[in-house]
């Protein structure tokens, strides 16, 4: 999947270049800041606010490893790979989770969560992460990724975090689209394998989290595996939890 990236004329950006994919010819996936952007989390609501419109959505981008600022891996070396995805819509995200849980799980796939109403619109929920998340993270840049939700920037830009399990990013963000309609769920910021959602309507019951649970450990095992070592200790984290992160070793 390789979607242009076009930046409209009336956006109003701090210093930055646009970043091609490693072995993507000399289409631009990417606009990156050059540097780490004070009120990073401010920009990133008011182009969510102003700009919905635009086709662009703006991620809060971390590198792999923070001290490193020449670098900056993966988003200013290019190390991403739109080319090597499916689209997103080829997916159907039960039938993903109800196969990676058959290949990690132990147990019967419970099937998919139910999803809730949020109480507060998943864009202010967002914009409330995304000002926390900048704010511990003083050398975060901003991004801008041709895409019109969250979901499908992470295919769009050729991010593959998760390629320890799947190189096809696309099957991921067929999963998170599901969170956006089920759950509110919004993506803010990304790392080298790293994923931060935002989360409007999370679950308010024990047997609710379980079963998102479930999904989380199909979607990343790892969260399962090197965190509290069983799904029901990793599913009492999730009643009431507005933030999601997931990460691949």
């Amino acid at each position: 999947m390789n979607v242009e990236l076009s930046l409209p004329r009336d956006v109003v950006l701090p210093s930055g270049r646009t970043v091609t994919a490693e072995g993507g010819g000399d289409i631009p996936v990417l606009w990156l800041s050059d540097d780490a952007v004070s009120g990073a989390a401010g920009l990133w609501k008011r182009l969510r606010e102003e700009h919905a419109g635009s086709g662009l959505w703006p991620l809060l981008l971390e590198p792999l490893r923070p001290d490193d600022e020449g670098e900056y891996r993966p988003w200013a070396t290019g190390e991403l790979y739109p080319e090597d995805m499916s689209s997103p819509q080829a997916h159907d995200p039960a039938t993903l989770l109800e196969a990676w849980w058959d290949k990690y799980g132990e147990e019967e796939w419970p099937g998919l969560a139910p999803g809730r109403k949020p109480e507060w619109h998943p864009d202010e929920v967002a914009a409330e992460f995304a000002e926390g998340f900048a704010t511990r993270r003083p050398y975060i840049r901003l991004g801008l990724v041709a895409a019109g939700r969250g979901a499908d920037a992470l295919t769009a830009v050729g991010w593959s975090g998760p390629a320890n399990y799947d190189n096809d990013t696309a099957k991921y963000s067929a999963v998170v689209r599901g969170w956006e309609r089920r759950f509110g769920a919004r993506v803010v910021a990304v790392g080298f394998d790293t994923l931060h959602l935002s989360v409007a309507a999370p679950p308010i019951s024990a047997e609710e989290a379980l079963l998102v649970a479930a999904e989380h450990f199909a979607f990343c095992p790892d969260l399962v595996w090197q965190g509290p070592g069983t799904l029901a200790a990793y599913a009492e984290s999730l009643v009431g939890a507005v933030h999601w992160e997931f990460w691949w070793d």
